[in-house]
């Protein structure tokens, strides 16, 4: 991951305010967003992964929730809702609730702001062909194997399909492998 240029494509995107950031994982997203935050809520399913991210932000007053993304409901509204590499891990059968989770999440007049991996990383990825959704195996340093959902969209069929759902999306290459995306309600402005 060439994370200077991913860096530096995040600082001339629209975060600010109340923001949430879904799928924190370690909280290396969450570092640099907390400075341009109101207030920052980083939100994770995996409790080892929150250990790491409050680790991380203890002089900071982020606000840690543990859940799923999928079963999770929102107890105030946020400027901005961002997530970093978690969009392709959302299964095809989730996506129309997921982007409906987050037009809940948001303000009026909030936006969604989002990197993710371009279908060029497919040639480095290993995809399990025999999945029923698009899987592909990651194996780890310490020699474990796993397996997770990876669906890389193109930034044109993204944002078709974000239109079928009712959001406007300007999508843009960061770099060959990586693009950056700002999705808002249809008639939120």
């Amino acid at each position: 991951m060439d994370m200077p240029r991913l860096v530096k494509a995040l600082e001339e995107l629209p975060v600010s305010g109340n923001v949430l950031e879904v799928a924190c994982g370690t909280g290396q997203w969450t570092q640099l967003l907390a400075g341009r935050a109101r207030s920052l809520t980083a939100l994770d399913a995996a409790p080892e992964m929150l250990r790491i991210a409050r680790a991380r932000m203890q002089d900071t007053p982020t606000r840690f929730i543990e859940a799923d993304i999928f079963t999770w409901e929102p107890d105030r509204h946020f400027d901005t809702v961002f997530f970093a590499f978690w969009l392709s891990h959302v299964p095809p059968v989730e996506m129309e609730a997921f982007w409906d989770l987050l037009r809940w999440a948001l303000a009026p007049g909030g936006c969604v702001v989002f990197f993710d991996d371009a279908p060029a990383k497919a040639e480095i990825e290993e995809a399990v062909a025999e999945a029923q959704v698009p899987t592909v195996r990651r194996r780890l340093a310490d020699g474990s194997q796993h397996l997770t959902v990876k669906v890389l969209h193109d930034a044109a069929g993204l944002t078709k399909q974000l239109d079928g759902l009712g959001w406007e999306a300007h999508i843009e290459p960061v770099d060959t492998y990586h693009f950056a995306g700002i999705a808002r309600p249809r008639g939120s402005e």
